[in-house]
């Protein structure tokens, strides 16, 4: 058998994972003949949010099964793991689900489980960026708004899917954080998104508030415009079943 390689343009490029699936099932490439890879340092955006894993009504049968909404929803979160086998998983999954009917009713079934734990990794670390992260004020002079900003090194893929929480949290403050992986920025309208941030081994409770805030002029005052993103298409909600 032909082996297929797959190459993703970041780690939670879960449109193109969609993509690259749907084609492998309409091809019928079983999950062992797949190797799945990301664009290392790739400036990947979610431009549209982190969509379900669904087909067109115009595509062949195969590239477009009956899914659960439970694995849909699973889909969105362990697509976040820092795990790179998620890929693999996630496509056996799919690929079990449409050829072996009964998985569904198999709640014990050692993949469903595997990727279940990941996505309760990914929902803890969430959890706890949102409780443990703290923001210092900072003054950018010429009598603006203070700026927040945080620093946070998470264990997984999250500061995109997180950020919309703080932008409804902090809607009326100027905020950053910065993570190793991505930053995000909120103007107070849009959220913004830019590249990570090394601390270069540096404890977080070291970087003063001038530090934090040269890193951040670093990252934000070369994003392009085309970088921002209205919270809402950037929420988990946002999937086409």
């Amino acid at each position: 058998m032909s082996q297929h390689t797959v190459t993703l343009s970041g780690e939670i490029d879960l449109p193109g994972f969609r993509r690259e699936a749907r084609a492998l099932l309409a091809g019928l490439v079983p999950p062992e003949d797949t190797h799945w890879h990301t664009v290392a340092g790739a400036d990947w955006m979610t431009r549209s949010g982190r969509t379900a894993l669904a087909g067109s009504r115009d595509t062949q049968a195969t590239a477009n099964p009956f899914l659960p909404r439970s694995f849909l929803s699973l889909c969105d979160t362990v697509i976040l793991h820092n795990d790179p086998s998620r890929f693999v998983l996630l496509y056996r999954l799919l690929w079990r689900l449409v050829h072996e009917p009964d998985l569904r009713r198999n709640p014990l079934d050692t993949d469903r489980m595997r990727a279940l734990h990941m996505a309760q990794a990914v929902r803890r670390d969430m959890q706890k960026m949102k409780s443990l992260i703290r923001f210092t004020a900072v003054d950018e002079g010429a009598g603006a708004e203070p700026l927040h900003i945080a620093w946070f090194d998470p264990d997984h893929h999250i500061a995109e899917a997180i950020a919309p929480f703080f932008a409804r949290r902090l809607a009326h403050r100027r905020w950053a954080i910065l993570t190793p992986e991505r930053s995000v920025r909120w103007n107070g309208e849009t959220l913004e998104f830019g590249l990570g941030v090394q601390l270069d081994n540096m404890p977080p409770d070291a970087m003063g508030g001038d530090a934090l805030l040269a890193r951040y002029r670093q990252v934000f005052n070369a994003v392009r415009p085309a970088h921002a993103e209205r919270p809402e298409a950037q929420s988990s909600d946002a999937r086409s079943p």
